[in-house]
């Protein structure tokens, strides 16, 4: 009996003693946890896109609790969360939110452009693209099996006829979609964009015809009438110089082609 008392008395000291050094080393080990950081990770929209130049929501968050960085690198939290995080950290909402679109450089809808073969595979542009890029005969078009419809976290992006659309509306420009697109389609710009050239082909105008007849044949006829120098042809394919179009929109009325597109605030891509 005395042994049993003896154990029971030594386990109990051994667990206070325990209880006693544990709660002495959460004290002076602790790591200080600022509410802030909690309060803003819970405002950010959880998309974890990277947009903000951090890998997470919580990396963005804590770099300004710390005053590291801006209040204004969270695309998908828009204007409105920018005034929410500037509160909280006591500072000046300051700049908001750049207007960033995603513009898809494709225009080839399932009738407009040609199939090479029926692709029975893992219906994702990466896998597609992997077995002979799909079932469209353009190599630079869009596969449309919606890689950039299931990781857009606006749900700002849909399938048309085989195609993927924009909703500028929805578009944050968080960029998950350019990542995602296997063929590098997707460009972030500057909105509002008056003109976007649809296309991404750079073959010859005799071969492409083959393939689409919806795409870019660079016949240079934008580039020598846009008034503002704002567009040239290279490798026939046209680009346009956001830094000097002024919006006109002669390069939609004469594009032969029809490949270049206005961006409306309305309409998808």
């Amino acid at each position: 009996m005395q042994a049993f008392v003896i154990t029971i008395v030594s386990i109990t000291t051994i667990g206070i003693v325990c209880a006693v050094v544990l709660s002495v080393a959460s004290r002076v080990f602790a790591v200080k946890i600022d509410e802030r950081v909690k309060q803003m990770r819970e405002l950010m929209p959880g998309a974890n896109c990277g947009a903000c130049g951090f890998s997470g929501c919580e990396g963005y968050a804590s770099a300004l609790a710390a005053g590291d960085v801006a209040t204004n690198l969270c695309p998908p939290g828009g204007n409105e969360l920018v005034k929410q995080l500037s509160s909280i950290m006591g500072t000046e909402s300051g700049e908001g939110i750049a207007n960033k679109i995603a513009v898809i450089h494709c225009v080839g809808v399932i009738d407009k452009r040609h199939d090479k073969m029926d692709y029975e595979g893992i219906r994702t542009c990466k896998a597609a693209k992997l077995l002979f890029g799909g079932q469209s005969a353009c190599s630079f078009g869009c596969i449309g099996y919606g890689d950039c419809v299931a990781i857009c976290p606006s749900n700002a992006i849909c399938l048309e006829k085989c195609l993927a659309r924009v909703n500028v509306r929805k578009c944050s420009g968080c960029e998950l979609c350019v990542k995602a697109c296997p063929y590098g389609l997707i460009t972030i710009e500057d909105g509002p964009v008056a003109a976007a050239v649809m296309c991404n082909n750079t073959e010859k105008g005799a071969k492409l015809k083959d393939k689409c007849s919806a795409g870019c044949i660079g016949c240079k006829k934008c580039e020598k009438e846009c008034p503002e120098n704002a567009i040239t042809v290279n490798d026939s394919l046209a680009s346009i110089d956001y830094s000097k179009c002024n919006g006109c929109g002669k390069c939609i009325d004469i594009c032969v082609k029809g490949c270049i597109a206005t961006l409306s605030d309305s309409d998808p891509v």
